[in-house]
């Protein structure tokens, strides 16, 4: 089974897409917690796994961070990683991208030291910079349109009556089948999803932005239709207090928006 069948499955069990991001940091955990520094990361992550796992199809784990607390948190990215369930995909948010010896060992490091199901990657340096991630069952999110204000910045220039990112797509498609590679595309740009869709109606989005960056969760799901994808919710779940019941109403946060979205 590969993660694209993996994932299908998790939808299908938990009539939900949504992926769940485990950014978390020392300054907005709960105090009892934070004064227990690594280990308090970990126990927070363990219960929100706990209490967001019925309603996720994915998680994704952004290594900066981790990577911020030195070979601490590089630890608590595997423990982390651990502690989610099989059925589950599981996505190292790393944002990689370089050329030749220096990719394949960020691949390794992610897949074989990590067992993450899947990666988040940077284009720009072209098909090499991609090609060692494409290798076994694992799956591979190129970035495309981001969710960020800096987007525009070169991912909308106009090349050839096209946007960068439309070219970046058309391109990278041609690198391997829908099966191992998909795209990163943010919720605040649900009138490009719409065009994106009708260029690549079968690949699998992830698709960042949704709560507190204020994406556009109606306008996400309308302009993807039956297409695949995954909408990651991070801040507005994890962080819905400081307080003891942290995770009870991170939990009841990942329900309302698996509810939301649906299968």
């Amino acid at each position: 089974m590969n993660v694209l069948e993996k994932y299908f499955r998790a939808v299908e069990a938990k009539n939900s897409r949504l992926c769940v991001g485990l950014d978390t940091t020392l300054e907005k955990i709960p105090h009892t917690l934070a004064s227990r520094g690594i280990d308090g990361m970990y126990k927070f992550n363990r219960q929100i796994i706990k209490a967001t796992a019925p309603y996720a199809a994915c998680y994704k784990i952004n290594l900066a961070f981790y990577e911020q607390y030195g070979a601490e948190g590089f630890e608590l990215v595997k423990k982390t990683l651990a502690q989610i369930p099989d059925d589950i995909v599981t996505i190292a948010d790393a944002k990689r991208g370089d050329i030749g010896n220096t990719s394949k060992a960020y691949a390794r490091a992610v897949f074989d030291d990590l067992k993450a199901d899947a990666v988040t990657v940077s284009p720009y340096m072209g098909s090499d910079s991609v090609e060692p991630f494409l290798f076994g069952d694992k799956f591979v999110f190129v970035l495309a349109l981001t969710s960020n204000v800096g987007s525009g910045d070169f991912q909308r220039l106009e090349s050839n009556g096209k946007p960068l990112f439309m070219h970046v797509i058309e391109k990278a498609c041609t690198w391997t089948p829908e099966s191992k590679l998909g795209f990163v595309v943010g919720a605040t740009h649900p009138d490009e999803i719409a065009e994106i869709r009708k260029v690549i109606p079968e690949r699998l989005l992830l698709i960042p932005g949704v709560g507190t960056q204020g994406g556009d969760l109606e306008g996400t799901r309308k302009a993807n239709g039956t297409s695949p994808y995954t909408i990651n919710v991070s801040r507005d779940i994890l962080y819905r207090t400081r307080n003891e019941d942290f995770a009870e109403l991170a939990g009841e946060r990942a329900k309302y928006y698996a509810e939301q979205m649906g299968k």
